[in-house]
């Protein structure tokens, strides 16, 4: 199954991916697109990824949160134009109890932002453009023309 999508991500559709009759608890992260970011309006954004090494590393973290919680896992990510509010990334996790199924969708969300080769630029209201470090630095910008 592929982590990567262009198209919308609906949450509901993960979640029911990973339910199960022995899990009592389902944990989730939605990350939105949102308006600002460093003190700057942000008016629409793109996620460019390298596709085989960025699911290769999607499977791994997927597999590693399902070997160290008894859990199961539902990982996607957007690539391509957002606009503000869309759906950039979402996680729903699934586990007998809930301690299990909110340290795995933490675990899932931090290692994704650390480890998944995904970049993401960002377009300004003012017609400036920046790659920004997953961490969230700006990288490189291209003022307004």
């Amino acid at each position: 199954m592929g982590h990567l999508t262009a198209a919308p991500i609906d949450p509901a559709v993960l979640t029911a991916r990973i339910e199960s009759p022995a899990h009592g608890a389902i944990a989730s992260f939605v990350g939105q697109v949102r308006n600002h970011h460093g003190g700057r309006a942000v008016g629409r954004l793109e996620y460019s990824a390298y596709g085989p090494m960025a699911e290769a590393e999607c499977q791994r973290i997927v597999r590693e949160a399902e070997a160290e919680w008894p859990v199961r896992v539902a990982l996607e990510h957007r690539v391509g134009g957002l606009e503000i509010g869309d759906i950039a990334v979402a996680i729903a996790v699934s586990a007998p109890h809930r301690d299990e199924a909110f340290a795995a969708c933490r675990f899932v969300i931090e290692a994704v932002k650390r480890r998944v080769p995904i970049w993401k630029k960002e377009h300004y209201l003012d017609g400036a453009v920046a790659w920004v470090d997953p961490t969230g630095s700006p990288l490189d910008e291209v003022p307004a023309s």
